[in-house]
């Protein structure tokens, strides 16, 4: 079972369950039944070398650390937020959880009890497995996508009727440009950086405010300003239809929508996108020539979206495919995230596996909606956490922890770390690591599916998400069959579901498996998921919900006076919050700084090494200026993800960003926030 062994030493295979585009192949080294070494495996198609720098600590450090992790059950016994516990059983955990949520759902209905998940593991099972219990009883799911992409895959949903039906990253072997817009795989998928960008003969354009280490290994780099990337696409497409690049044949065929847009096009020139982006005309020319020329791949990425407009903004950047044909055929396509069990096992069209799930039940709510309802007894009574540390990720952070503090509010957190969200728990329940459970990984970049092989038993009484959950319903006296459903019998479904041909014995023996053996071509057919069947930019849909029939050319409006935006990007170091109690990544990342375009320096006062305060209506923020022309001027680039307990102002970056959702999918705009800076003597 993807062992290698001799008398004291074995090597595991497994796989990186982590929210990332790599879907990393790992190597487990044992020495007398201890795992000596965590690595990556050089024979995988994306990793194909060492780990990346984050991982490598990590999984050496704070995940093999017994001191670090969640060994057992505990009950709060101090204030809320304290961090003061008892150690206490699994039944008498789980028997108290049972008891309140019978409690409440006899008081209040059981919709009062709020579940909130997001990617603290992307495997299959543990990433899903405990939403069949919350369905089953009528809990009310936070929408995990609403702190992430949410309005990405609305604007796609509109277009193309899926959002998660991109493009094979093999077919790139036929691509002569891929046009990176607001991605940076150097932090959010190092080794796609490393080795997939640099595997083929396209030429790289990269569309972002900030110069990554993507950007600057470019061909291309337009560094537009925060707020003016629709305004771009419809500039883009002013050249690329002045040029006669457009595939009219594919726009009549599969496309609807392009006569009435055209107007907004035509008077989108290049020179009024210059005034409007900050990007020269000829970078904004040359950018169009070189997609439009194709055969040219879209990617495009989560941050894009995470302003006021962000779906406007995916629906303005859909055009470039639609109107020059840069889908369906090899070297082409576009890409926002890849359900990869879905594409394997349909061959590109729907996603075909569906996750359990037993009656409608409330509707979910957005993550933008948390810090208010939390202050609200009569909204929430139970708030039950897995695989995320809101209060390090949500925006509005002192608000947040101003309603985890509620003494009568009943908080359940299941984690493998002591997170600052635990730290206000009435139950803590420690959950198993990746390297202590069997699971299936898919990637949603590659289209590829991975084993991820249990390598040690469980640290302490630690359970995997999907056990808890179990036992949860065995002690609550659940019926329905599928809540107890074993992890074996899911894991040979997701595989006949994926279309891999590898047995569960093959496929740890092996490591991975492509869901093809060939690059699938996408979206061949030339059907869409809409109500037309064609590409829709032109939805009326869009226009029944409220939304404005076509993509607009739109620029957010300037910072009030005095104020500067501030994005929020994924760091370096951390994934998400993941790996951020670790010393030595706390050590890499030094401290927290804010970063500020020498023009923008210059215009405050301030100077490179200076501190400064970050203030707006929601908080401040104390940090290190560091000057550099990597952000364009009036913006400012603080890094996501730092765990506030680790801090000395106890807070991050949201304790500044307002909880404003995106014109559609109730997603975050956090990259609109908006503060002034003050210099601290």
């Amino acid at each position: 079972m993807g062992i290698g062994m001799t008398n004291d030493e074995q090597w595991i295979k497994t796989t990186c369950p982590r929210d990332c585009y790599d879907g990393c192949g790992i190597i487990v080294h044992k020495r007398n039944g201890e795992i000596f070494k965590v690595k990556g495996n050089r024979d995988h198609p994306s990793t194909r070398g060492p780990l990346c720098a984050k991982c490598a600590v990590s999984y050496n450090g704070v995940w093999l650390d017994e001191n670090a992790r969640l060994l057992y059950p505990l009950k709060r016994s101090g204030n809320k937020g304290a961090g003061e516990f008892e150690r206490i059983t699994w039944d008498e955990a789980l028997t108290e959880i049972a008891q309140r949520f019978a409690d409440i759902d006899r008081r209040y209905g059981a919709d009062r009890i709020y579940q909130t998940h997001y990617t603290g593991t992307c495997s299959v099972i543990a990433g899903n497995f405990p939403k069949r219990f919350f369905d089953h009883i009528g809990a009310t799911e936070v929408n995990p996508d609403t702190v992430c992409n949410a309005a990405g895959h609305a604007a796609l949903s509109y277009v193309f009727g899926n959002s998660v039906t991109g493009f094979d990253p093999r077919t790139v072997r036929d691509s002569e440009c891929i046009l990176i817009w607001g991605a940076n795989p150097s932090h959010c998928g190092p080794h796609v950086h490393k080795h997939w960008l640099r595997e083929h003969g396209a030429k790289v354009i990269v569309i972002d405010p900030v110069r990554t280490d993507t950007a600057v290994s470019a061909d291309l780099h337009l560094q537009v300003r925060p707020g003016a990337d629709a305004a771009l696409a419809f500039a883009m497409l002013h050249v690329i239809r002045r040029e006669a690049l457009v595939d009219e044949n594919y726009i009549r065929d599969h496309v609807q929508g392009y006569e009435e847009v055209l107007p907004s096009i035509e008077c989108c020139t290049p020179e009024w996108g210059k005034a409007v982006t900050d990007i020269p005309v000829t970078l904004i020319e040359q950018a169009a020539r070189l997609y439009a020329r194709g055969p040219s791949l879209l990617w495009l990425g989560q941050g894009l979206q995470r302003q006021p407009r962000g779906g406007n903004v995916f629906r303005a950047c859909a055009m470039l495919p639609a109107l020059t044909g840069n889908i369906g055929k090899p070297g082409a396509g576009f890409y926002y995230l890849n359900d990869t069990i879905g594409i394997g096992g349909r061959g590109g069209g729907a996603p075909g596996y569906e996750k359990p799930r037993f009656n409608d039940g409330p509707a979910p709510v957005s993550q933008m909606d948390i810090p208010g309802l939390l202050q609200d007894p009569a909204a929430i009574r139970s708030y039950v956490v897995w695989n995320c540390n809101p209060l390090a990720s949500n925006p509005n952070q002192a608000l947040m922890r101003q309603g985890l503090a509620r003494e009568e509010l009943f908080t359940v957190v299941i984690d493998c770390f002591m997170t600052d969200t635990a730290d206000y728990a009435d139950i803590v329940l420690p959950a198993a690591s990746f390297l202590e459970f069997d699971d299936v990984c898919a990637s949603y970049f590659h289209l590829m599916i991975g084993a991820q092989v249990q390598c040690r038993k469980p640290m302490g009484e630690s359970l995997p998400n999907q056990e808890i959950f179990r036992r949860l319903a065995r002690v609550m006296g659940l019926q329905e069959s599928t809540l107890y459903e074993d992890d074996r019998s899911i894991i040979e479904r997701t595989l006949r579901a994926s279309g891999v041909r590898e047995t569960w014995q093959e496929l740890t023996e092996q490591g991975w498996a492509h869901v093809a053996d060939e690059p699938l071509i996408l979206w061949a057919e030339g059907r869409f998921a809409t109500p037309s069947g064609k590409i829709e930019i032109a939805s009326e849909r869009a226009e029944a919900d409220g939304l404005p029939r076509l993509p607009q050319a739109t620029v957010d409006a300037e910072p009030a006076d005095g104020k500067l935006r501030l994005i929020s990007p994924a760091a370096e170091w951390l994934m998400n919050s993941s790996f951020g109690n670790d010393r030595r990544v706390i050590k890499m990342m030094g401290p927290a700084t804010v970063i500020c375009h020498p023009e923008t320096a210059s215009g405050l006062g301030i100077g490179d090494g200076d501190r400064v305060r970050l203030s707006n209506e929601l908080g401040e923020l104390a940090l290190t200026v560091c000057v550099s022309d990597m952000i364009t001027p009036g913006a400012l680039l603080v890094y996501k993800s730092r765990w506030p307990k680790m801090e000395k102002s106890r807070a991050n970056v949201n304790v500044l960003c307002i909880a404003r959702k995106t014109d559609m999918g109730e997603s975050t705009s956090v990259h609109a926030t908006e503060v002034t800076v003050s210099r601290i003597d």
